[in-house]
């Protein structure tokens, strides 16, 4: 009788062991890419500013836009959060960025196919300075931001509404990019 229940106890034993191991081959990779994808998820969801990313076609060209979404709080952002004649990094944490697939002409000017970040330069008043740097990996947004690596500086003239956004967005939409957040709209023409 106790060599049975020795033998029992060993099978019960591997049983348990067995079933503790990691699933091989392809489950063990699904399961390690799916608890990748949960703790970016995480990590994004965690974020004060979510990251968004948004891709269309204007004028059958693909522009994909990046950048982080603050909200608005109950804050004051024009010319106080948000300082107006300063570079602003057009988004929150680290810079935004603009990827064109091809060439294209942004309000008239050319701009290569490319990753570039995008800065603005908001007014009080009069059209807003809209920038294309070559940089746009910048981890710290307009802290990083030099000058020097600017491809593009167009102007763009915003739109302000009675209605108000709470969530910065960037929109791939006719008549290219359109930023809105607050009772601002930004229509950045891309052809």
């Amino acid at each position: 009788m106790k060599k049975y229940q020795a033998i029992v106890s060993t099978a019960m034993i591997a049983l348990v062991l067995a079933s503790c191991t990691e699933p091989k081959g392809s489950e063990s990779a699904e399961s390690e890419v799916a608890s990748e994808t949960k703790e970016a998820a995480e990590t994004t969801e965690s974020r004060p500013s979510p990251l968004m990313v948004k891709q269309g076609k204007v004028a059958g060209k693909t522009i994909k836009v990046q950048y982080g979404s603050p909200a608005v709080k109950e804050r004051e952002l024009w010319g106080d959060l948000v300082p107006y004649n300063v570079v602003w990094r057009t988004g929150a944490n680290e810079a935004s960025f603009v990827e064109l697939a091809e060439d294209v002409t942004v309000e008239g000017k050319k701009l290569s196919a490319g990753k570039y970040s995008l800065f603005t330069i908001p007014k009080e008043s009069g059209p807003w300075t809209v920038i294309f740097n070559s940089d746009w990996e910048l981890e710290h947004g307009h802290f990083q931001y030099d000058e020097k690596n600017d491809v593009l500086r167009v102007e763009v003239t915003p739109v302000w509404g009675d209605t108000s956004q709470e969530s910065l967005s960037m929109e791939v939409e006719n008549p290219g990019i359109i930023i809105r957040w607050e009772k601002l709209k930004l229509p950045i023409s891309i052809k």
